[in-house]
């Protein structure tokens, strides 16, 4: 018999909106055809992985040599590890040792894998809202709590909420940067406002928690902004991250967890994670991507088309009077809904619908009133889509 959170968690509509969206536009397009639907519903990185991606493919897979798809440590390829500490060091600022590292099953799995690490039944993860949504259930799946904290007007870090919400129980504080929803990079001062926080709380309670920086857009920002390191500020933060957005490998699962080399209980925490991504059923990260990323984690790419799309897009919601606050990362806009429907953004994200526009649900990232516009998509469909969400604003509500 299914549990009753797994029945609960099937019938909740806003844990689903993303994918419920993904369906529902495969329907629309049948019906009215690809090019007069505008499908922004779904996060799919729409590069293709650069020329070192791809020849590094070619590379492993002629690879014949005896027991070469054999297992390795859980915790990853030995030259794996080694160049995933040389990318840490380099974004960080600090000597990464390859032992801070975990390869594993993309980003997803290690969230979950360091959470499961930290958090004992009834205790609590604070994140800033909007968030993504899988965060709710990551920390449920151990037992724990996610909390969310609001952020300010504008998306930024409202450091004095979080310190509000800091409590014994909580475990762990996670920052995702750029991030998914808003697009919004959280500033060096924010971040150094935020880990001094956490330093001044652990300090009185002695419980430090951990910061889990989420960071699988890092490299996509524009207009000359950067994302700032966390290990020079914290002790106690840990960075997890995949190749599925700025590689464009959503599908290869292959990401990583990097502790700070200064965290003093640094050994107890990596040995836990391996273990807690061990029982997760995953046992390691998938051997093949493991050796693709080692060798081309550092290919250049352009992400200049997707600042065009960000502008192009802007421009439509300009035109339409839909609010919003610029992005300076990822491939999202988070737009408020129009004044007249309050925070119900169901009904004005159906109203979209009803104008083949498809876009999520504010309320599926923890903040009511918005939607996300995913704009990792063909030009076209931006710019088709301008009479549509014209139409679409000056639609009233039922």
């Amino acid at each position: 018999m299914i549990s009753t959170y797994f029945k609960n968690l099937l019938n909740d509509k806003t844990a689903s909106a993303i994918r419920k969206m993904f369906e529902e536009g495969k329907i629309l397009k049948a019906k009215y055809g690809e090019d007069n639907v505008y499908d922004f519903s779904l996060g799919n990185p729409d590069l293709d992985p650069p020329k070192e991606v791809l020849d590094a493919i070619k590379e492993v897979a002629q690879d014949e040599r005896h027991g070469v798809h054999g297992y390795m440590s859980n915790a990853g390829y030995d030259e794996c590890r080694a160049a995933m500490a040389q990318k840490e060091s380099q974004e960080q600022g600090v000597k990464v040792d390859p032992s801070c590292v975990i390869m594993t099953v993309g980003a997803a799995s290690a969230i979950s894998s360091v959470i499961k690490a930290l958090i004992m039944p009834g205790e609590e993860v604070i994140v800033p809202s909007p968030f993504f949504a899988e965060y709710t259930h990551y920390a449920k799946n151990h037992g724990g709590n996610l909390v969310p904290v609001p952020t300010k007007k504008d998306f930024s870090l409202d450091v004095e909420a979080i310190k509000a919400a800091l409590n014994p129980k909580t475990v762990a504080v996670i920052i995702n940067s750029p991030n998914n929803p808003t697009g919004k990079v959280y500033s060096a001062q924010e971040i150094k406002e935020l880990c001094q926080a956490l330093k001044d709380f652990g300090k009185e309670k002695g419980r430090y928690p951990y910061l889990i920086c989420d960071e699988p857009y890092r490299a996509i920002v524009y207009d000359g902004v950067e994302v700032p390191p966390v290990f020079p500020e914290y002790e106690y933060a840990v960075v997890v991250t995949s190749f599925a957005k700025n590689l464009s490998l959503p599908g290869e699962r292959v990401g990583y967890i990097c502790c700070n080399p200064a965290n003093p209980e640094k050994a107890e925490f990596i040995a836990a994670c391996v273990m807690a991504f061990r029982i997760s059923g995953c046992v390691n990260a998938p051997a093949f991507f493991q050796k693709v990323v080692a060798k081309s984690w550092n290919a250049p790419v352009d992400y200049s088309s997707y600042k065009k799309r960000r502008d192009l897009l802007m421009d439509v919601l300009d035109n339409a009077g839909i609010k919003y606050e610029k992005p300076q990362g990822a491939f999202y806009i988070f737009a408020k809904v129009p004044e007249e429907y309050g925070d119900d953004d169901s009904a004005f994200v159906d109203v979209l619908e009803q104008n083949l526009i498809l876009c999520a649900p504010g309320k599926g990232f923890g903040m009511k009133g918005y939607f996300r516009i995913a704009y990792c998509v063909d030009e076209k469909t931006i710019v088709n889509s301008r009479d549509a969400f014209y139409k679409a604003a000056r639609q009233a509500k039922k």
